[in-house]
């Protein structure tokens, strides 16, 4: 039906999300909010605190390490791809994660030396390096078994770094997946070390706090140590670990499919470990949930729905444009699944498909609360795709790249910025430490119009992410399936009854357009139009009405690092009082 809403004008907020939910107007509201977060970021802080010090503790210690487990039974698959070459590189003395490279020789120990970067260390102390090693060959359990063993000898006991965060869950999750393995190389000795590093590993993280965006991944892998194992630390570990799954569930996975933290590549790895945890309880003859089986069949459609067609994910909210085989991996065990629909109203996003383009946009208000550390004051961003080429992306920052937080705002992505703010903030300071990098003062209010045609699509996104200067943000797009182009324009809209007759103040304001690293752009003669090429070399004209246009430095981040990119830049003065837009339009360049 032509104008109606296709997602919600509002998140309502879920147990998981633990943000303040006070919507007052002006600055009370914005009072009663940061007022809220700092008690969090304070109540978080004396937590937190006061869990290092117990957990260092020997009580803390002997907590974990009962019961011991009695031997090895499940071998969980995790699908993701591997890499050989990395594991023969590590076989040869050269251990390559991706944060850098460590040569050790042929006796070296990574675990006592420093690390090039905080990234390589979280990968080396998350035992990220595992699955590459098993899968290079001979030898490579029997280096796996010194590593690890060169591990508890250093950080086995309590290290409030490594036993922490995704490195604590990630070393669980790879250990319960190749404990198997390693077994027919192990001694008894060290396949009982061995258990009882699952085992410990599992107990605490189902008593640790940190993390609290991450309670379903932790659970998840909880589940799967469980099922590694035999014995009561087995039965045990499995039952709590599936209780937690049950009850938060429903909570991240969305109607939709889509992760409750609006990042697409959560999505996908959440996938990965739903599908461990199913291919584990199978090899241990238990029950699949089935509340667990419709999560991968709607993370799935998920999937599908977020990969565009250039092969890549699609960038947003913390997630990168992830490789072609992994997306294949995460959906190799349903190879036929239907076709996703064109919109994903819970997640907050639309898909708009041309004769060659396709649109993705970013359609929803950021995630709030604990689930809001990796998300992007973007709204109303979009990526777009000729054929197998990404034109139109966002920097497409992720956790990964410790310290560009600045990434996170709205210049960052294809999408409207006004004067030097942003349309939300990450924390900073104390209650960054004590929090994690929560988004504040995002957009609240997202409202979605859709309507499909036989000659076109039509799509509007209204936002509040630009409150506090009084404005609302209006995006229209229109998709003409005939011509194949793609019409835009961004309005700012007054908001309330401001005094057009009043003090006359003017902001800039920037239709900005991030290009991917593999596209390039040129400015034509006019100064205002912009011809844009993909690898496939065929042009694209962005031509506009703004005041002025520019062509600047960017960077697009792969694996926690940027590449160095362009952006074309839509310039244009605001005056609060009576708003402002800038049209635009891409269409094909049939002289070039």
């Amino acid at each position: 039906m032509e104008g109606a809403p296709a997602t919600g004008s509002s998140r309502k907020s879920s147990a998981l999300a633990g943000g303040p939910s006070s919507r007052g107007s002006g600055a009370r509201g914005r009072g009663a909010r940061t007022k809220g977060v700092t008690l969090k970021a304070l109540g978080a802080a004396i937590k937190g605190n006061l869990e290092r010090e117990w957990f260092g503790s020997p009580p803390h210690r002997a907590s974990i390490s009962r019961p011991r487990p009695v031997g090895l039974a499940g071998h969980p698959h995790d699908p993701r791809p591997v890499d050989p070459d990395r594991g023969r590189q590590l076989l040869d003395g050269l251990l390559v994660l991706d944060g850098g490279a460590l040569r050790l020789g042929e006796t070296g120990d990574p675990f006592d030396q420093p690390s090039p970067t905080r990234q390589f260390a979280t990968a080396l102390h998350g035992f990220d390096w595992l699955p590459h090693l098993l899968a290079a060959g001979p030898g490579s359990a029997r280096l796996a078994l010194r590593l690890l063993q060169d591990w508890r000898r250093v950080f086995g006991t309590w290290n409030a770094f490594s036993w922490s965060g995704e490195r604590l869950e990630r070393r669980t999750f790879h250990l319960a997946c190749a404990a198997k393995a390693l077994a027919p190389e192990a001694s008894d000795a060290e396949i009982s070390a061995m258990t009882q590093d699952i085992a410990r590993g599992a107990r605490q993280l189902l008593k640790a706090s940190d993390a609290p965006e991450r309670r379903l991944e932790r659970a998840v892998v909880v589940a799967i140590a469980g099922c590694a194992l035999t014995g009561k630390a087995s039965d045990r570990l499995t039952a709590q670990g599936l209780k937690r799954v049950h009850a938060l569930l429903d909570l991240v996975v969305l109607p939709d499919g889509g992760h409750a933290s609006r990042s697409p590549e959560a999505g996908l790895e959440l996938l990965f470990d739903l599908l461990t945890l199913d291919d584990a309880l199978g090899q241990r003859g238990r029950p699949v949930p089935e509340a667990l089986t419709r999560a991968i069949d709607r993370l799935s459609s998920s999937v599908r729905f977020f990969a565009l067609a250039d092969g890549h994910l699609a960038a947003f909210q913390g997630g990168e444009a992830i490789e072609p085989k992994r997306i294949a991996a995460a959906l190799a065990h349903d190879d036929h699944g239907p076709r996703p629909p064109q919109s994903a109203p819970h997640v907050g996003y639309q898909k708009m498909q041309g004769g060659s383009l396709q649109v993705m946009a970013d359609a929803g208000p950021p995630a709030t609360g604990v689930l809001s550390v990796t998300a992007c004051a973007q709204p109303a961003a979009v990526e777009i795709v000729f054929g197998k080429d990404r034109l139109i992306t966002s920097c497409g920052w992720s956790p990964e790249a410790t310290g560009a937080n600045a990434f996170r705002l709205s210049s960052a992505a294809s999408t409207v910025s006004v004067g030097d703010g942003s349309a939300g903030r990450p924390l900073s300071g104390w209650r960054a430490d004590a929090l994690g990098p929560w988004l504040v003062d995002g957009a609240t209010e997202v409202e979605v119009k859709r309507h499909d045609a036989d000659v076109g699509v039509w799509l509007d996104i209204v936002h509040d992410g630009w409150r506090r200067l009084g404005l609302t943000h209006a995006r229209r797009l229109y998709l003409d399936l005939k011509a194949d182009e793609l019409r835009g324009e961004d309005s700012l809209i007054p908001i309330g009854s401001a005094n057009p007759d009043g003090p006359r103040r003017y902001l800039p304001f920037s239709v900005t357009f991030h290009l991917h690293p593999d596209a390039r752009a040129s400015l034509a003669r006019d100064g205002k139009s912009v011809l844009i090429k993909g690898p496939s070399n065929v042009g694209w004209w962005l031509r506009n009405d703004a005041v002025d246009v520019a062509i600047t430095p960017s960077a697009h981040f792969d694996h926690g690092h940027a590449r160095p990119a362009g952006a074309i830049v839509l310039k244009s003065q605001v005056r609060p009082e009576k708003g402002a837009k800038i049209r635009w339009k891409l269409a094909r360049a049939t002289d070039h």
